[in-house]
């Protein structure tokens, strides 16, 4: 009798095993996590994606790329399953060996992306990337205290009157690309002089610098800030409660940016974060971004459920005078990027 139950035991225990395994593969299988930027999708999306697919969304958010970049490149491309970097980092992540590919035959609606904003030099194919948001970083006015014809591109931001009333966004490339732009180099520039020649612009503003942010729109709101360098979508929906905030696109030319969902090399859920991508692509989901968030999508289909406000507000949607020569920031090497990371580390101490 002994015998018997210690077999049963040890069968019981045997087939236990697989199972305890097969109830964790489940659980892995019923979550996606996902590390965005700050208010970055719209309330109640990932609910709705949880209602419908049975998925659960671990969410956690950034504030600017840096932040993101070092954190998964300590965890060796794991802990995450969705990303949502800009385009420097797409082919530097890509690369590494940071990113997986891409099985675009899991994202149903890929075909429905813009062709001018796909298969660029930062991602041939979209091997690693697929856009999310695309956008533009100008001026942000305040005009109830500053007046709107004395602000007519970045040079201006340098006029000793605002000293103590300016706002940067919190992102490396972003800042430079002002300077870069002043000084009539490249953004995406790899040159140590030209870059070091920004860094000594930037130098003689930062002491008028009230603040460095990854949420500028909450500045400005407060009347924290009234004058800056800031993107699009913040002064769209600050617009809302403060219909006195104005974006400027800089004569100087204004930087464009992309930013993409991508999948980590050891992202554990990979086709759980396949279907959570491709519901962001969906024309309905993609057009509530867009309302929500004030930057442009990418989804062709989603533009036709805009209303004909949103599709005409320039703000969202730059003019074609505006895109004209546009150029998106690309991954510019690690030899430059340390340089820029070097300079910018000295801007924030203040040296």
């Amino acid at each position: 009798m002994l015998k018997i139950l210690f077999v049963s035991l040890i069968i019981a225990f045997t087939l236990a095993k697989p199972m305890d395994e097969l109830d964790l593969e489940t659980e892995n299988q019923q979550k996606v996590v996902v590390y965005n930027w700050s208010n970055y999708i719209p309330k109640g999306v990932l609910e709705d994606f949880s209602k419908e697919t049975g998925i659960k969304v671990e969410y956690s958010t950034y504030d600017n790329n840096e932040i993101m970049y070092t954190r998964l490149k300590l965890l060796k491309g794991r802990g995450y399953d969705v990303l949502v970097p800009s385009t420097s980092l797409v082919g530097k992540m890509s690369r590494e060996g940071l990113l997986q590919p891409l099985d675009h035959t899991q994202l149903e609606h890929f075909e429905q992306l813009d062709p001018d904003l796909i298969n660029k030099s930062y991602d041939p194919g979209n091997k690693f990337s697929v856009p999310y948001l695309w956008g533009t970083t100008g001026i942000a006015v305040n005009t109830d205290v500053v007046d709107v014809a004395k602000i007519k591109g970045w040079a201006d931001l340098w006029d000793r009157q605002w000293r103590g009333r300016l706002l940067l966004t919190d992102d490396m490339r972003e800042v430079f690309s002002m300077a870069l732009t002043i000084n009539k180099h490249s953004p995406n520039t790899i040159d140590p002089d030209e870059i070091k020649q920004a860094y000594e612009k930037l130098r003689r503003l930062m002491p008028g610098v009230k603040v460095l942010s990854g949420e500028p729109r909450a500045e400005f709101l407060s009347g924290n800030v009234d004058l800056g360098l800031v993107w699009n979508g913040e002064i769209v929906v600050a617009q809302q409660e403060k219909p006195a905030l104005q974006y400027i696109y800089p004569e100087e030319g204004a930087n464009f940016w992309v930013d993409s969902f991508v999948i980590p090399a050891r992202a554990a859920n990979v086709e759980n974060a396949h279907k959570f991508i491709d519901y962001m692509l969906r024309p309905e989901v993609a057009a509530r971004c867009v309302k929500e968030l004030g930057y442009a999508t990418p989804i062709l289909a989603a533009r036709a459920l805009l209303d004909t406000g949103i599709r005409n507000n320039p703000v969202i949607f730059p003019p074609s005078e505006v895109l004209t020569g546009a150029t998106f920031q690309e991954d510019v090497g690690d030899k430059a990027m340390d340089l820029y990371n070097l300079y910018w580390g000295k801007l924030k101490a203040g040296k």
